[in-house]
C-alpha cells in the first residue's frame, strides 16, 4: 500500500513538472521578443551621433511589464470571446511613423488570440489593377464579418501620409480623400462596425535611434526599405501631413487616439488597456470541458516509421 502511494506521489510530481514546463513555454515567445529588444540596444555599442539630444529613458520595470501584459492578454481573450458571442465587428487601425512600434503592439494583441477570429491586414503597395479601382476598395475587402476582429497595420490613411509626402497621389486625389473618409467611416460605424484609430507618436530623436539600431542589426535590416530611409529625411513633411490628417479626420464617430510611443513597453500596455476600455464586454460563461476516454482497440498495432523520415535530433 505504501509503495502504491509513493508511486502515485511521484506520478503527480512528474505531471506537475510537465504542466509547469508547458505554462512556462506559453510565455517564452514574449520573453524572446523582450530579449531581442535588449539585443538591439547592445548593438548600438558606443553610438552617440547626437549626444546633445540623447536623454536617459528609464523604461518600465520588467516584472511590472510582464505582469500587466499577461493580465491584459487574458482580458483580450475575454474580449475575443465576447466579440464571437455577440457577433461584433471590430476594426482597429494602427498608424504612425516608421519604427513607431505599431508592429510590436499588434504582435502582443494577437499573441494569445485565435487567428480565425483576430487577423492582421498589412497590405503591400497597390497593384496596377488596384490602382485603377476606387481608392478604398482594396481595404474594404478586409473588413470583418460578425464575430471577427481585424487589425490594420497601416490603412487607407496611407493616402494622407506616405502617398501625400512622396507624391504618389495628386492634390485632387488628396483633397477627395479627406472629403470621402468622414463619410466612409460614419457609414462603417452605422453598419455596426466598431472602429478604433490609433496614432503611435515618437520623437525625432527616438526614431533616429531606432533606425540606427535596425541599420546595425542583420536580423532587422529588412525592415528598413528605401521608402523608410526617405521618410527619415522628410521628417518635417511627414509631421505636417500627420497634423493635417488628425485635424481633418478626427470625427466623433471615429476619433483618433494618440499613443505616446517613445517607451515601447508603456506604449503597448497603454494601447491595449485603452482598446479594452472602449468596448463594454463581459466574460462569456464556458461549458465545462470533459476529456473523453480514449478508445483502446486490442487489435490496434502501430506501424513502424522508417528512421530516415525523422528530423535529425540536433538539439
Amino acid at each position: 500500500m505504501g509503495e502504491d502511494k509513493g508511486k502515485g506521489a511521484r506520478d503527480r510530481e512528474a505531471v506537475a513538472k510537465r504542466v509547469q514546463r508547458e505554462m512556462v513555454d506559453t510565455y517564452d515567445e514574449e520573453l524572446e521578443m523582450e530579449i531581442d529588444d535588449e539585443r538591439l540596444e547592445r548593438l548600438l555599442g558606443d553610438f552617440e551621433e547626437q549626444p546633445q539630444k540623447r536623454r536617459p529613458t528609464p523604461g518600465m520595470d520588467r516584472k511590472v511589464y510582464f505582469r500587466e501584459l499577461f493580465r491584459l492578454q487574458g482580458e483580450l481573450v475575454k474580449l475575443q470571446d465576447w466579440v464571437v458571442h455577440k457577433k461584433l465587428k471590430l476594426v482597429v487601425i494602427f498608424e504612425g511613423r516608421d519604427a513607431a512600434g505599431k508592429g510590436g503592439v499588434i504582435k502582443r494583441i494577437t499573441q494569445r488570440l485565435n487567428p480565425r477570429v483576430c487577423r492582421v491586414s498589412a497590405l503591400p503597395a497597390p497593384s496596377p489593377r488596384e490602382q485603377s479601382q476606387w481608392y478604398f476598395q482594396r481595404y474594404l475587402e478586409h473588413l470583418p464579418a460578425g464575430g471577427e476582429i481585424v487589425l490594420f497595420d497601416r490603412s487607407w490613411y496611407n493616402r494622407a501620409g506616405v502617398e501625400r509626402v512622396m507624391g504618389f497621389c495628386t492634390q485632387e486625389e488628396y483633397e477627395d480623400f479627406f472629403k470621402s473618409v468622414p463619410e466612409l467611416e460614419r457609414m462603417l460605424v452605422r453598419s455596426g462596425i466598431v472602429l478604433l484609430k490609433y496614432w503611435f507618436s515618437i520623437s525625432d530623436d527616438e526614431q533616429h535611434l531606432r533606425f540606427q539600431m535596425r541599420m546595425r542589426d542583420p536580423m532587422k535590416q529588412w525592415k528598413l526599405s528605401p521608402m523608410d530611409l526617405e521618410s527619415r529625411r522628410l521628417w518635417e513633411a511627414y509631421t505636417k501631413a500627420k497634423e493635417a490628417m488628425l485635424e481633418r479626420t478626427h470625427i466623433p464617430e471615429a476619433r483618433w487616439w494618440v499613443v505616446q510611443a517613445d517607451d515601447k513597453k508603456a506604449a503597448r500596455l497603454n494601447c491595449v488597456a485603452h482598446l479594452l476600455s472602449q468596448i463594454q464586454y463581459t466574460e462569456v460563461p464556458r461549458q465545462p470541458v470533459k476529456l473523453p476516454d480514449r478508445v483502446h482497440n486490442p487489435a490496434y498495432s502501430r506501424g513502424p516509421i522508417p528512421q530516415d523520415m525523422y528530423v535529425p535530433a540536433v538539439y
